[in-house]
């Protein structure tokens, strides 16, 4: 259903939203807790990953206005769930590299991974599928590829040279600031999809498992990624002066 005219239906909106957040917040704090407990991670851990859920939920809200429909979504609500997995993540950065650590980090990771192949399909199927999902999707799919390279490097499954893989998008998106081709709409592509997807899980593969496969697997991946960025800025190039 679309969103009638005037601010009782956003405001609706709005107040579906906060309660998702904050529900899921909660549960994210809660498995922080037992996480640390269990890892027996730093007592920073569980305010790392509240901060980093507390952001990811206050940007959610704050761009309400690109959501078209009155109801936030069950498939919005999967990705928020994704988003909780990759604040754990987060939080998990500077806690060492112990195996317990990345067995956890594998785990958190694979099932985010494993969403990310539901919520698109739970968008399409209820009628909710929508731009702003969509950047939520892909916004969440960056920063656990960010997270997933970190915890890669930190725990010694690969060199530092895999924070590339987490840095890519953003220096996509910083390139569009500075040059203003950069920022000409792209197609859909599934071979962008498949690279980040392929990303993500080759990442949680590699914590999953020890050097030189772990090394191996990021590297494969970080090619085909970086492969796949270099595809759309040559597409980018081409039309440089070009009407939109």
């Amino acid at each position: 259903m679309w969103v009638k005219s005037g601010t009782t239906a956003r405001g609706a909106l709005a107040r579906r939203a906060t309660a998702a957040v904050g529900a899921v917040l909660a549960l994210t704090l809660l498995a922080a807790a037992a996480a640390s407990a269990a890892l027996g991670l730093s007592p920073a851990y569980v305010a790392k990953t509240g901060a980093a859920f507390l952001a990811a939920g206050t940007l959610v809200v704050a761009n309400l206005d690109a959501h078209p429909f009155d109801r936030f979504g069950a498939a919005n609500g999967v990705t928020l769930v994704r988003a909780a997995l990759a604040a754990l993540l987060a939080g998990l950065v500077g806690e060492g590299a112990d195996p317990p650590l990345a067995a956890f980090a594998a785990a958190a990771g694979g099932i985010a991974v494993a969403l990310d192949f539901v919520d698109g399909r739970l968008a399409r199927a209820s009628g909710l599928a929508s731009a702003f999902g969509a950047r939520f999707d892909m916004e969440t799919d960056a920063a656990l590829v960010l997270v997933l390279s970190i915890l890669a490097w930190q725990t010694g499954r690969a060199g530092a040279w895999v924070l590339a893989a987490g840095a890519l998008r953003y220096v996509f998106v910083a390139a569009g600031v500075l040059l203003p081709w950069m920022r000409r709409p792209l197609p859909p592509s599934a071979r962008r999809q498949t690279a980040a997807a392929t990303q993500m899980v080759a990442l949680v593969a590699a914590l999953a498992v020890d050097p030189p496969v772990s090394g191996a697997l990021a590297a494969a991946a970080l090619a085909l990624l970086g492969a796949s960025f270099a595809i759309d800025t040559a597409w980018l190039a081409r039309r440089r002066g070009a009407p939109s």
